[in-house]
């Protein structure tokens, strides 16, 4: 009678189990995307191969500030991007991911106004350094307007310079940051700039295909680790955008879909 009783216990254990399982699956369906993102992320978080591109990406643009040589009188500034180069927003792809779901407009603007997101390896350090060699830091973002005051604040958690509103150029009317850029550079010598997205660095990135894209990385292969320095991103940006064509009201569905052609195989 006891061993039956035993039994029917674990019977009963792996049937709610069982539901469980299922009940999950039905509240959150399987998504390549959706579950890619918690992957990615865990890249991200966990990966000491992540923490040594960061600092790398840093070293190279520590040894351009220190080597640089001005080229005129105005004063030097670097220009960086925020999320992904400043600021590690992978706590925000991990929230979606584990409900199933990719990034939405929504769910970002309460992510950014807690105003916790951590920096990236180095950040802090670097930006402090180049302050200290006399350098202004301008960061061009394409968080919008409302999110000036988190994304502040984010940024002065962490006491790093310049983290003020003259200083932080948010997107207005385009997500093209090349105006912006050129307001920097009317006034600036730019030394270097940084970012996770192409677009970060020119407007031959803007809206274009994964084949243009490619092209325009070829043509201005020599100004990468000289006066461009590109941080590690897999969790999202243009090279995603791009192959669903910017359409951003895919369904989780026709995305899969979409990254499914592209991969490349063999048989």
């Amino acid at each position: 009678m006891k061993f039956i009783l035993i039994s029917l216990s674990i019977l009963a254990l792996s049937c709610s189990n069982t539901k469980m399982v299922n009940n999950r699956s039905r509240a959150t369906p399987v998504s390549l995307v959706a579950d890619g993102k918690l992957f990615t992320s865990l890249y991200q978080q966990k990966s000491a191969e992540y923490r040594a591109l960061c600092f790398q990406g840093y070293n190279i643009a520590a040894l351009r500030i220190g080597n640089y040589k001005p080229t005129s009188n105005l004063p030097r500034a670097i220009i960086t991007d925020i999320d992904e180069t400043i600021l590690d927003n992978s706590p925000y792809a991990v929230h979606e991911g584990l409900q199933g779901k990719d990034y939405q407009t929504s769910t970002w603007y309460e992510w950014t106004a807690r105003a916790e997101a951590d920096t990236m390896p180095g950040a802090g350090a670097f930006l402090h350094f180049a302050a200290a060699m006399g350098i202004e830091i301008f960061y061009i973002t394409n968080r919008e307007p409302k999110e000036q005051d988190g994304t502040l604040r984010n940024l002065q958690r962490f006491k790093l310079p310049f983290a003020d509103s003259s200083h932080l150029l948010l997107r207005q009317f385009s997500s093209s940051k090349e105006s912006r850029r050129q307001s920097v550079m009317a006034n600036h010598e730019v030394i270097l700039l940084m970012g996770d997205n192409l677009a970060d660095f020119s407007s031959l990135f803007d809206k274009k295909t994964p084949a243009q894209r490619n092209a325009s990385t070829d043509l201005i292969m020599p100004e990468f680790g000289k006066r461009f320095v590109v941080f590690p991103n897999p969790n999202y940006g243009d090279w995603e955008s791009s192959l669903f064509n910017y359409n951003y009201s895919l369904t989780p569905g026709q995305k899969d879909s979409i990254v499914r052609d592209a991969l490349k195989t063999y048989q």
